[in-house]
C-alpha cells in the first residue's frame, strides 16, 4: 500500500508539474469595441487552460504603433481592415477568423430627452438642436472618428457641429459614453457595443443605414508569436456555441 501511495504522488506530482510546463502567458492586443465580451469569455479560458492572458485594450488604430515598436504580441484581437493590413505585411499568420460585427449607435444620458434620429434628416435636426456633441477624437486611433465626422459633412452641418464637438480620447478610460454620461455631451456616438457598455446613458437608435459603418472584428495570430498554439486556443474558445449569447448581450453581431 506505501508503494501505490508513494507511485500515486509522483504521478500526481508528474500531471502538476506538466499541466504547469503547458500553462502559458498570451499577449493580446485587444479593440476596446469587443472588451465587454473579452471580459466575460476570457476568465472562463484562463481557468479552463490554465493559461493567463495579458490583455492590452485600445482603439484599434492606436495599438498598431505598439505594434510596430515591437511589443511583444501572440494574438490581436482588432478590426477586420487592420487584420488584413498585417496579413498582406507578413505580421500575423494568414487566415484571419471574424468575431463579430457591431455599428455606430447614437446615445444620451439615462433619463434624459429622447430626439428622433430614425432618419438622415431627423438625425440632421437632432445635431442642430444640440448643445454638445460627443464623438470619438481622431488623434486617438478610433476607427469611428473620421467616419463620424464625415456624417456631419455629409449632412452638411460640419461647421455647425464643430464649435459644440466634445472629444473623447478612446480606449476603456476615454470613452464617448462617459462624455455623455457625465453631461459633457448631449448626444454621442460610437459604436454601440461601446455604448451599451455604460449603463448610465441610453441607446436611442443607430446611424441610418446609408450613413453606417459596420466593423467586423476579427482574430489573428503574429507571426512572431512566442505562444501560438495557446493563442489558437484562445481565439477557438471566443467562437464556441455558447459565446453568442455573450457577443449577442453586448450589441455584437456574432460573425461566424
Amino acid at each position: 500500500m506505501r508503494t501505490l501511495a508513494r507511485t500515486l504522488a509522483i504521478l500526481i506530482v508528474l500531471l502538476a508539474a506538466t499541466a504547469a510546463a503547458r500553462a502559458t502567458e498570451i499577449n493580446a492586443f485587444v479593440s476596446t469595441a469587443i472588451k465587454t465580451v473579452t471580459d466575460e469569455l476570457l476568465p472562463p479560458f484562463e481557468r479552463g487552460n490554465g493559461h493567463t492572458v495579458r490583455a492590452s485594450y485600445a482603439p484599434s488604430g492606436a495599438l498598431i504603433p505598439r505594434f510596430e515598436r515591437g511589443e511583444p504580441v501572440d494574438v490581436r484581437l482588432t478590426d477586420s481592415v487592420a487584420i488584413d493590413a498585417l496579413i498582406r505585411q507578413g505580421k500575423i499568420v494568414a487566415g484571419r477568423t471574424d468575431l463579430a460585427r457591431t455599428g455606430i449607435g447614437i446615445a444620451v444620458r439615462k433619463g434624459a430627452p429622447r430626439p428622433d434620429v430614425s432618419s438622415a434628416e431627423a438625425l440632421r435636426s437632432a445635431l442642430i438642436a444640440a448643445k454638445t456633441v460627443g464623438y470619438a477624437a481622431p488623434s486617438g486611433g478610433s476607427i469611428t472618428a473620421a467616419h463620424v465626422m464625415g456624417v456631419f459633412e455629409r449632412l452638411g452641418i460640419a461647421a455647425d457641429v464643430a464649435p459644440k464637438a466634445r472629444l473623447a480620447a478612446g480606449g476603456p478610460n476615454g470613452r464617448v459614453s462617459v462624455l455623455v454620461s457625465s453631461g459633457q455631451a448631449e448626444i454621442g456616438f460610437q459604436q454601440v457595443s461601446e455604448l451599451m457598455s455604460n449603463p448610465e446613458v441610453e441607446v436611442i437608435g443607430m446611424l441610418p443605414a446609408e450613413l453606417q459603418q459596420i466593423t467586423i472584428y476579427s482574430a489573428g495570430v503574429t507571426t512572431n508569436a512566442r505562444e501560438a498554439e495557446a493563442a489558437r486556443a484562445l481565439i477557438r474558445a471566443l467562437i464556441v456555441p455558447t459565446a453568442r449569447p455573450v457577443y449577442k448581450a453586448k450589441g455584437l453581431d456574432p460573425a461566424w
